[in-house]
């Protein structure tokens, strides 16, 4: 290895050889995707299983992070076919990809719904009148229809509770998370496991 190689090298971030340090970007990382709309880790990709068996995805929307609980949330219409997924098995993996960071973190954990409960109320506050507008649509998600505007649901900025019944939240509880990180000086990859309360990191072959 060259002089220059070296130098280059050590431009690499803090998190290039440390698992402590890794991971504790990886809370940023999820911090950022709530807060900031342009960040890449703003829309994940969920994975469920259909009653068939076969996998399903679709791109949601990151809504809050808790580090300590390892929880993740982001919200749904409770008419569409990822809660009955997630109701029927609620094992699913959620996969996260920054092509500007050249970072990746897929995680496996346990989905929640919360629909008539103080959580979901609670989200719900939270949700901008635009995103409410969503569930106030009479048909259900994935229903086939002649026009594309018959999509849209009337307006009611007046009625704070309108569309209310068709929301919930889904938190994922998270007991595995893998990060990847590209580099022309040398991939990193690494994986974190809880269980009882102990965690395991380790490097793993990119």
């Amino acid at each position: 290895m060259s002089a220059a190689d070296i130098k280059t090298k050590r431009d690499e971030p803090a998190f290039y050889d440390c698992l402590d340090s890794t991971l504790d970007y990886c809370w940023r990382l999820f911090q950022a995707g709530v807060t900031d709309r342009q960040c890449a880790f703003h829309m994940p990709t969920l994975a469920t299983v259909r009653p068939d068996g076969t996998p399903s995805i679709r791109t949601v929307v990151l809504r809050s992070v808790d580090p300590d609980r390892r929880q993740l949330r982001f919200h749904t219409d409770i008419r569409s076919s990822k809660v009955g997924e997630i109701t029927e098995q609620p094992r699913v993996a959620v996969h996260f990809y920054d092509a500007k960071s050249k970072v990746q973190l897929r995680i496996d954990g346990t989905a929640s719904l919360h629909h008539d409960d103080a959580a979901a109320a609670k989200a719900w506050r939270g949700t901008r009148p635009l995103s409410r507008q969503c569930y106030r649509v009479e048909q259900n998600p994935g229903t086939a229809i002649a026009d594309p505007t018959e999509a849209f649901a009337p307006s009611d900025w007046q009625d704070d509770e309108a569309g209310r019944s068709n929301f919930a939240a889904v938190t994922i509880s998270f007991d595995a998370l893998e990060w990847l990180y590209l580099s022309a000086h040398g991939h990193r990859r690494a994986q974190f496991t809880w269980h009882d309360g102990d965690m395991r990191a380790t490097w793993l072959v990119p």
